[in-house]
């Protein structure tokens, strides 16, 4: 089945009530985007439930969502700092992914079997979704909350790329499946549960992220899918001026073990510009404030980047396309997984300049931010991309896709 056409949207077509089944890991960057899909499905008189962790999904899309209890391990996992390339990729997989798709695939397929979707929304790093919808023969999307793996970035290292395909082939054969290697539908989307062979939503463009042959058929840009968030009471919006350029700082919610040094050398480029005002996002309080530098341990992002004239970050697909979004040009220093991949996509398009993270000092982040907002060519790019965000629809132009897809 090929990818829904999207002149059949919901407004040429009205769709009668689906049921619709959202698949995510427990990690806040992979259920934000699916949060906004969920609410435009909602109001158009779908159902939605979600399969994942209870209480992490509850926070985010609100106490009225009806999630369905998945397990998912205990402990979190937790990588030493220093794991970089291969080895990361090594650790992520077999320490995280697999046993997570392990462990989610009997609540996946409970979830299924009660709540009967029509289709299936499954993010990249949920596989137990893919898993149980090939089982029971529900459609099925991948929601790609990275565009990392779009491009098949491990193309260059064929005994890495077969490895993960490999473990993702076990994944199947253990849960009831037989391979899709042979499958000319799965060769066409990179032979993996990663891909599904329906629909593939990214959320961004080809403007930042290219064009992708290999998915021609089911690949859909749609933009950052950006739904309205609870503003924080206890953020001192007073504390920052009118007059001097705000730059934003942050290495996202996961980084938080590698990123303490880092985050104290932004803050300290920032001090020795007196000229700037600096927010820092530091949830492990390690960051001394300075005068020009004001350091809290949770933001409102999206509020803030409203505000903000740069961007300092880890190169993390969610903040850089929120960056974009509102224009805002980027200073990335990449830590590992898809972070490399995105940054690249970023300075490619002109919207950002790429540091080294292990080697990120005071001068160099103060070095590159000059250069991002004094040189205007970095911000035009940054609106640009914006605007290609804007008008490829975000989440209501995801809806169009899986109401499509229902309808198929």
């Amino acid at each position: 089945m090929s990818a829904p056409d999207p002149a059949r949207s919901s407004a040429a077509e009205p769709a009668r009530p689906r049921r619709f089944l959202i698949v995510v890991p427990p990690l806040v960057g992979h259920i934000n985007p699916t949060v906004g899909v969920a609410a435009a499905l909602v109001a158009r008189g779908h159902q939605v439930a979600w399969a994942g962790n209870p209480e992490l999904i509850a926070s985010l899309a609100g106490p009225d969502a009806k999630v369905l209890d998945c397990a998912v391990p205990g402990a979190p996992v937790v990588r030493p700092a220093g794991l970089r390339g291969p080895g990361a990729l090594k650790f992520l997989w077999e320490t995280f992914l697999i046993p997570l798709a392990q462990a989610m695939v009997p609540g996946v397929a409970a979830a299924v079997e009660a709540f009967a979707p029509d289709v299936m929304l499954v993010d990249q790093q949920a596989v137990a979704g893919a898993v149980v919808a090939m089982r029971c023969g529900v459609p099925w999307a991948t929601s790609a909350t990275t565009t990392a793996e779009l491009g098949n970035p491990l193309a260059a290292m064929p005994k890495v790329d077969a490895w993960v395909r490999e473990l993702l082939l076990e994944l199947e054969v253990r849960n009831g499946l037989g391979t899709t290697a042979a499958s000319p539908r799965y060769q066409r989307t990179y032979g993996d549960l990663r891909f599904s062979p329906h629909l593939v939503l990214a959320y961004s463009t080809a403007a930042l992220s290219g064009e992708v042959e290999a998915l021609r058929e089911t690949l859909r840009y749609v933009g950052p899918s950006i739904a309205e968030r609870p503003t924080d009471p206890e953020f001192p919006w007073h504390r920052l001026p009118d007059e001097r350029p705000l730059v934003f700082v942050s290495v996202g919610t996961a980084n938080s073990d590698a990123g303490a040094s880092f985050l104290q050398a932004c803050a300290e480029a920032i001090a020795d510009r007196p000229h700037l005002f600096g927010v820092v996002a530091d949830p492990a309080a390690a960051v001394p404030p300075a005068d020009n530098v004001l350091t809290v341990p949770h933001v409102p992002q999206l509020d803030l980047l409203q505000r903000a004239d740069a961007a300092i970050c880890h190169a993390g697909q969610n903040t850089v396309c929120e960056a974009l979004y509102h224009g805002v040009p980027l200073v990335l220093a990449p830590i590992r997984d898809d972070q490399p991949v995105v940054a690249q996509q970023v300075t490619a398009s002109g919207a950002g300049v790429r540091i080294r993270f292990a080697h990120a000092r005071p001068a160099q982040i103060g070095t590159a931010l000059d250069h991002v907002l004094t040189e205007p060519t970095f911000a035009a790019a940054a609106r640009r991309i914006g605007e290609s965000f804007r008008v490829a629809g975000g989440a209501a132009a995801a809806a169009d896709h899986l109401e499509s897809l229902a309808l198929a």
